[in-house]
């Protein structure tokens, strides 16, 4: 590795450990760290996560996975981290979709999520909202490990100039790379896309 330059990207790991946490009395945990879905657009997944810039500084993505192909259906970019980031990737989730309804969606209970805005989306949709314990990023594993793998293999490789410049990155990284050449392990090392198409095909 030293001969070739390269060098590892060390992320500090989480201590699940710390905080065991609760969902308030109003918002429930429907998933509850159940991660397996028969079928797509059965369960999905949703969070926002933090990218650094040069020009605009701090910059945000949400994103949404379906937990059944794990592929990210939607996402959205944008330099503000407001409630109407988080329903525009739901929105984008949902343009392949003909029927919502009964769709489990999880995410934490930061602000966005459980934003009037957010809530109106999913209820227009006729979409389930689950929620994570308070402290417990577990709970919402997989769209973590996305972000995760994210800036593992992209974003903290490279240095931002500016927003469009990492929209660039981001959009390759997702449509070109993750959703479609990435096999993982626990869909049966295919790549989401090709789970997906699977999927599809049962249901024809």
């Amino acid at each position: 590795m030293a001969e070739q330059g390269l060098c590892f990207v060390v992320v500090k790991k989480y201590n699940h450990h710390a905080n065991h946490g609760s969902v308030p009395d109003d918002k429930e945990n429907i998933l509850k760290r159940d991660f397996e879905a028969e079928t797509i657009n059965q369960k999905w997944c949703a969070d926002i996560t933090y990218i650094h810039v040069l020009k605009e500084g701090w910059t945000y993505l949400a994103s949404v996975m379906d937990l059944c192909s794990r592929k990210i259906i939607g996402y959205t970019y944008g330099m503000s981290m407001t409630a109407e980031l988080a329903v525009e990737a739901v929105k984008n989730a949902c343009l392949n979709v003909r029927n919502t309804k009964g769709i489990i969606l999880h995410s934490d209970l930061r602000s966005q999520y459980t934003s009037q805005a957010f809530e109106n989306c999913l209820s227009s949709r006729k979409m389930l909202h689950s929620f994570s314990r308070k402290g417990n990023p577990y709970d919402n594993a997989c769209i973590e490990s996305f972000h995760s793998v994210l800036k593992k293999e992209e974003i903290y490789l490279h240095t931002y100039q500016d927003a469009s410049e990492a929209r660039r990155a981001i959009f390759e990284y997702i449509e070109g790379w993750y959703n479609r050449k990435r096999i993982h392990s626990a869909i049966g090392y295919l790549t989401p896309q090709q789970k997906e198409e699977e999927e599809l095909k049962k249901a024809a």
